[in-house]
């Protein structure tokens, strides 16, 4: 008798040292997919990084997906105006870590490698340089939209099917990025480039930066389209969409500009993020950089 209880209580301590080592190997490898996007303070224009997220969460099923935004003036104005706190990078990721996440991929839903990614890209180089139990056994990066040959390809598909309509019989559509001085900006005349070896009547441009609005007016004047749709090429249509491209009370706006040359124009509120395609671009790069494997 004395016999069988040592043997089961062996029995049920190496049982439970089991569960132990396997409760902590699990710890080990959970994983997690951290998107950040620049962000938005217009609620409305949100649903589309919303979007991108549950496309992501269906993606991945079983892997914890969240959300942090790079703009600190964005994030304390939700949360001053909305009460509503949405993480920085740093502290997203140091949330998932102390909750025990130990694979993660960062994925930008930045458009173009520039300033906002190349800080992303650092925080992350910092948490890689962690080690023990306050580090992450896998901590990746995933492109944003336009990084390599293929995303431009895949990207200028996208736009073909969602405003390609808009662009025939005498109809030309003007995307608006945001720009800046980094030299990961050229990505947009590469985009005018390649519309244009596709023959499509696509116009891009900036609020920062070259091609701006003057090169804008420059093309369409040598197109000479009956009528113009402005659509932002931004994951969302924010700020820089309600104010600097379809504002009809600001005569320095887009489409006050552009009326003005005599275009029939409109503008398009939907950012790229509205409706499906764009979500999946994301996650074929959360993909390539290693995520749900």
């Amino acid at each position: 008798m004395k016999k069988i209880m040592v043997t089961a209580l062996l029995l049920g301590l190496t049982a439970a040292l089991f569960a132990a080592c396997h409760a902590e190997a699990s710890e080990k490898t959970r994983e997690g997919i951290l998107l950040v996007a620049f962000g938005t303070s217009e609620p409305e224009a949100r649903g589309a990084i919303d979007g991108v997220v549950e496309a992501v969460k269906k993606g991945f099923p079983g892997v914890e997906v969240r959300l942090a935004y790079t703009s600190n003036i964005i994030r304390r104005k939700i949360l001053r105006e909305e009460g509503l706190e949405i993480d920085s990078p740093l502290l997203a990721l140091a949330r998932m870590q102390d909750e025990g996440i130990r694979s993660v991929t960062v994925q930008s839903l930045h458009i173009i490698p520039g300033e906002e990614y190349d800080q992303l890209a650092e925080a992350a180089k910092g948490f890689r340089a962690i080690g023990g139990k306050y580090g992450f056994d896998r901590l990746a990066v995933g492109a944003p939209l336009l990084n390599s040959f293929e995303d431009y390809e895949k990207t200028i598909a996208l736009l073909k099917k969602k405003y390609g309509r808009l662009a025939e019989d005498g109809g030309a559509v003007v995307f608006m990025g945001h720009g800046s001085d980094h030299h990961a900006s050229s990505a947009y005349s590469r985009m005018q480039a390649l519309f244009d070896r596709e023959g499509l009547s696509f116009v891009m441009g900036v609020v920062e930066g070259f091609p701006g609005l003057d090169t804008v007016k420059g093309r369409l004047a040598s197109m000479k389209p009956r009528r113009v749709t402005l659509v932002p090429f931004m994951v969302v249509a924010g700020d820089h969409a309600r104010n600097d491209m379809a504002d009809e009370e600001d005569p320095e706006s887009w489409i006050s500009e552009l009326r003005g040359e005599g275009y029939d124009t409109r503008a398009v509120l939907q950012g790229l993020g509205d409706g499906k395609g764009l979500a999946e671009l994301f996650i074929d790069h959360i993909r390539e950089a290693g995520g749900g494997q």
